[in-house]
Formats: structure tokens, C-alpha cells, sequence
């Protein structure tokens, strides 16, 4: 099965063999047999990865003049990122990066081949300069909001990631161009930016370097202690074994002492993470919501309402959107259904807009005469894993979903709601 970035670029290299039109590739005017070539080379890879990598590599040996050359490599490029090839990643990824410095994903990817293993000199700098651009491209997006159905939070919470592999980044490349006091300071930065395993770890490889032992030890036991979901086994047991190993050429030998350092670490780093966890709670109030209840959704109006206030009421959730042509449809539907139970204050209907561009929403409301009690999902719709639209959801009393009806049957849809509804009702 190929990845969403593996895809991409089987479709780019398809793209480029069809021809996607003369408006597409129209100064490319590639020659009638190359075309042919690419064609066939293409048709033969029968979906494996490695052979669509080995056959754009042989169409470029051989024509290595085409017009098609920045396309074809951009496919490369993307497949060997997606594959974990970091050698031909290196090749590629310079060249597409020259030409696309603003592509995050890919310059995020060189910078990770580059410093593979045991890097040269030469690829550390290389590192450093696209690591610095890296940080940059990312850093620039705090001021940008969460696009699509990303909660806030989420959003926040990835870019500070981002910033934080950056400078990670520049203090591996600084340390292997011995560049130590650059490397701890950046390691350190990225630890405070975004603190996990991995930028502890590099800041106490650095701080050993240079014989700052004590410190060090801090910084491993961070990286052995501190929650981290990315830190793999292997890397914790590595962090164990280099703590120990930095504990005794300080104690005679001795590690008496190191659990209380080691318990030291986890408090102190359960602390840092909890206020980290907080201050993203406090731009998104849906950070740590994990139930419907848990949500608090804005209005088109700026408004919000937490739904935990619908607590032991029955509550119909229409996810929709303006662009939908069957909401539109639906909504005639469900005002039958309101108007079958406006005597039952216990039943709250809330229409959920999906809408991405949410500055449409309140014109197409009052274009429309809609009056329907709108919020924006706010995460609600990841959350329920609402994949189409339009989607109800009935939640019962208790908080918990008691029925989805995905899509909808115009001569059944009143009816089979109504009947959702009621059986809601009747449980406790």
C-alpha cells in the first residue's frame, strides 16, 4: 500500500508520462520517444516503490537533458523521502530544494539525511544551512491558524514541534563541525521550545563532549524519564546505559544515588509538561477533550457554549457544511423533526459546520434565512471521526452517542430520526 506522500509522487511521475495536458507540461515538448519510454518504464514498476525509483533514475541516465528533468526528479525526491532512502534523498532532495526552498516537508527530510549516522563535515554544514532555513518556514507559521479540521491546539502543538527539531537539528550540525558551545546552546533552546527525549539526549551528548559531566547527567536523565510517545525502547535503554555510565566516572564507581536523580527528573519533567499542556489548553479550550461533553464549540458570532452544559438532555448534532449540496437538501428535513419535538425542551438540535473558510458561514445563514443554532466543529468532527457529510449524531442523556446516521434518505430521514431520538429518550 503506498503513503499519501508515496502516492503523490506516483501520481506526479503518471502526471508527467500522460502529459496532463498541453497547458500542464506545454514548453516541455518532449520528444516522441522519450515519451515512450517513460511510458513503458512507468507502466512496468507495477506499483513497487524501489522499481518506480530505479526506473525515473534510468529515464534520467539516458535522457539526461529532458525538459522533463525538475518534474521527474520532484517525483524522485518524494518517493525515496517517503521509502527512507537517505542516500538518494541527498541527491535529489538538494537539487528540488534548490529549486522549491519553501517545500517544509522535503527540507525537513534532506536536513534528517543529511545528518544520518556519522555525518562528514561537508553534510553538517549543508544540515546547518537548510536547518536554519527550516526553522524559519516553521516558526513563520505560529501566526497562522489551524487549516481545516486540526484543533488549535494540535496545530500549536506541531509547530513548536517543528521549531524545536529545527534548532535540534542545527546543534547535531554544529557538533560534528565541532562547534560545541553553538551545539549545547541550540539543544538547550530546542529542550525549552519543545521539550522530549530527543533534544535532551542532544544536549547531553554535547555537554559529555565537552566533559560538563554533571550537566550532562541532568540531560540524560531527562531524556530517560521525561513522557515521550516518540522515544522509542531501544533509545530509552540507550539513555539508561549513558546516564550510568556518566554517574559513575563522577561517584568512584558508585551509582548509589542516581534513582533519587532519576525520580528528580521524571517530577521535574512531569511539572514542565503539565504547564506545557496548559498553556496549549488555554488557546484551545478542546486540547484535552476526549468526549463529546468535553467540548466547548464557537458561534459564527464569537459565542461559545460548552456542551457539558447539555448534560442530561438528548442531543441531535447535524454536521454540515455550506458548500454541501444534500445539507441543503437535508435542512428542510430536519426542521420537521424539530417541529416534532419542540415541546421536548430535553432535545437540543445543534447544526455543526464543517466549514474550513468559516467567514462564509454567517452570510450563507442569513442568505439562506437558516435558523438553525450553528457552531463550528472545533475538533468535535475529528474527534467523532466524522469522514462525510451530512452526518447526524444523536448523544444520549449520559453524555455517551446512542446513533450516527451517515448521509441521508430523504423519504425515510424524518422518520428514521424521530424514531433515533425517542429511543434515546427512553434510556436513563
Amino acid at each position: 500500500m503506498k503513503t499519501p506522500r508515496l502516492a503523490a509522487a506516483f501520481t506526479l511521475a503518471a502526471c508527467i508520462s500522460a502529459g496532463c495536458g498541453a497547458s500542464a507540461f506545454a514548453q516541455a515538448g518532449p520528444a516522441e520517444a522519450e515519451q515512450n519510454d517513460l511510458n513503458d518504464a512507468l507502466s512496468q514498476t507495477n506499483n513497487s516503490p524501489l522499481e518506480f525509483i530505479r526506473a525515473l533514475e534510468a529515464h534520467l541516465v539516458k535522457y539526461p537533458k529532458s525538459s522533463k528533468t525538475a518534474e521527474l526528479e520532484r517525483a524522485l525526491a518524494k518517493a525515496v523521502l517517503d521509502n527512507g532512502d537517505t542516500r538518494r534523498l541527498v541527491i535529489y532532495g538538494e537539487r528540488v530544494v534548490e529549486r522549491n526552498p519553501d517545500d517544509v516537508v522535503l527540507v525537513e527530510g534532506l536536513v534528517r539525511a543529511l545528518l544520518a549516522g556519522d555525518p562528514p563535515k561537508d553534510f553538517a554544514e549543508k544540515a546547518l544551512k537548510h536547518a536554519r532555513h527550516y526553522e524559519k518556514l516553521v516558526g513563520g507559521l505560529r501566526a497562522e491558524k489551524s487549516p481545516g479540521r486540526i484543533s488549535e491546539a494540535t496545530w500549536q502543538d506541531g509547530v513548536e514541534r517543528g521549531v524545536g527539531n529545527a534548532l535540534r537539528f542545527q546543534a547535531r550540525a554544529s557538533g560534528v563541525l565541532d562547534q560545541h558551545g553553538d551545539a549545547i546552546a541550540l539543544a538547550e533552546k530546542s529542550f525549552a521550545t519543545y521539550p522530549n527525549a530527543a533534544s535532551a539526549r542532544e544536549a547531553g551528548k554535547w555537554l559529555a563532549k565537552t566533559g560538563r559531566r554533571d550537566e550532562a547527567i541532568r540531560r540524560f536523565a531527562d531524556a530517560f524519564t521525561i513522557p515521550d510517545p516518540r522515544a522509542t525502547d531501544a533509545e530509552r535503554a540507550n539513555d539508561r546505559l549513558r546516564l550510568g555510565e556518566l554517574y559513575r566516572q563522577l561517584h568512584q564507581g558508585s551509582e548509589t544515588g542516581l534513582g533519587d536523580a532519576i525520580l528528580e527528573a521524571y517530577d521535574r519533567n512531569s511539572a514542565l509538561l503539565e504547564k506545557q499542556r496548559a498553556s496549549f489548553a488555554a488557546k484551545d479550550p478542546n486540547a484535552s477533550a476526549t468526549k463529546v461533553l468535553d467540548f466547548t464549540l464557537a458561534s459564527p458570532g464569537g459565542e461559545k457554549i460548552a456542551l457539558s452544559s447539555f448534560k442530561g438532555k438528548t442531543l441531535v448534532l447535524d454536521f454540515w457544511a455550506t458548500w454541501c449540496g444534500p445539507c441543503r437538501v437535508q435542512y428542510p428535513l430536519y426542521e420537521k423533526v424539530k417541529e416534532r419535538f419542540k415541546s421536548r425542551p430535553e432535545v437540543v438540535f445543534l447544526a455543526i459546520s464543517t466549514d474550513e473558510e468559516r467567514e462564509r458561514v454567517a452570510p450563507f445563514l442569513k442568505e439562506n434565512n437558516w435558523n438553525h443554532r450553528v457552531y463550528f466543529e472545533d475538533g468535535l468532527s475529528r474527534n467523532l471521526q466524522i469522514s462525510s457529510i451530512p452526518t447526524t449524531i444523536v448523544v444520549g442523556r449520559n453524555g455517551e452517542i446512542v446513533s450516527r446516521l451517515n448521509g441521508f434518505l430523504p423519504d425515510r430521514f424524518v422518520d428514521m430520526l424521530s424514531e433515533r431520538i425517542d429511543e434515546a429518550l427512553k434510556q436513563p
